[in-house]
């Protein structure tokens, strides 16, 4: 087991690159040269989570992806020096994307809570924005009637049970390893998940993301979200490929089906044999579909964003 805890970095051959993003080190990974992909990971996963499709899109593109603040390689700051709410982590983002200078036909690739995060800056930017890749992800409140599955219910309510599960025994990255790929991960590949979050302080980012999902007014992060949903249709625009893992455990059918009423100029594509981690169980396929949907939209053939924040 121990060899299987090193031969994780086998996987992720990559440079890596900091950025000081608030006071903070934001870590990233840069491959390739070309129109830049910026790729954008949810919870309880990393940058380890785009490995395959930066690697086999990097001789044509730019492939960054970062780690957000409290994951994977970046800094893992306490609860009284940084506030791991939505908000802040659109900021990072659009700071991050600010400081290496990409103002213009960035391409997002989002998964999971990144899809909030990333949609969230493309509305701030829409200008900066050129094609959205989503991969089961939400940029909008639960869907009408949709309850928030219990598992996310135990360990969303802020207790000492709840900090025990996700902190003390990092229940969230473990159970997501076993849950998020119906195919199954190698043990290399799930401690190449479980490495950033090795220890209690280490896991603060994985509790607080599943903290912070709202589910009603007074949440904190419930009107940004809300704004967010509310102004999708203005990237109406911007061309979108959804592609998911329909044996997702939270992000399931309903959620899908939500991406197709507010996106429907997007095209989608599910894979019956996927979960969560989409990528892990049909990635060939589904990065074969990225690198034909950025060459069908070349950025000189889109139409130019609109200039003026959507919010």
């Amino acid at each position: 087991m121990n060899a299987d805890k090193q031969c994780w970095r086998q996987h992720y051959p990559f440079t890596s690159r900091w950025a000081t993003v608030g006071g903070h080190r934001y870590h990233y990974i840069d491959e390739g040269a070309g129109e830049p992909i910026v790729c954008v990971h949810g919870n309880p996963t990393w940058s380890f989570y785009f490995r395959n499709l930066v690697r086999k899109l990097r001789n044509q593109f730019r492939v960054i992806a970062v780690d957000h603040i409290g994951c994977g390689l970046s800094d893992k700051p306490p609860l009284t020096d940084y506030d791991y709410t939505l908000k802040n982590r659109i900021d990072d983002f659009e700071a991050f994307l600010d400081k290496l200078k990409l103002s213009r036909n960035v391409t997002f690739v989002m998964h999971d809570w990144g899809g909030m995060i990333g949609m969230g800056a493309a509305l701030r930017r829409p200008e900066r924005v050129s094609r959205l890749v989503l991969m089961n992800t939400a940029a909008f409140l639960l869907p009408e009637g949709k309850p928030l599955p219990p598992a996310l219910w135990l360990v969303r309510h802020v207790s000492p049970m709840a900090s025990l599960l996700l902190q003390g025994m990092n229940l969230f990255t473990v159970g997501a390893n076993v849950m998020a790929s119906a195919r199954g991960l190698s043990p290399s590949i799930s401690a190449g998940y479980k490495h950033p979050y090795d220890s209690w302080s280490n896991r603060i980012a994985v509790r607080r993301f599943v903290q912070d999902i709202p589910l009603g007014p007074g949440d904190p992060s419930y009107d940004q979200v809300k704004l967010i949903g509310d102004h999708l249709e203005t990237l109406t625009h911007i061309p979108k490929l959804i592609c998911w893992g329909e044996q997702d455990f939270v992000f399931d059918s309903d959620f899908l089906a939500e991406w197709k009423r507010r996106c429907p100029e997007a095209e989608t594509y599910t894979f019956p044999g996927a979960g969560h981690y989409c990528l892990e169980d049909d990635g060939e396929q589904i990065v074969t579909l990225v690198r034909e949907f950025l060459n069908r939209n070349p950025i000189h053939a889109i139409a130019p964003a609109l200039a003026e924040s959507a919010i």
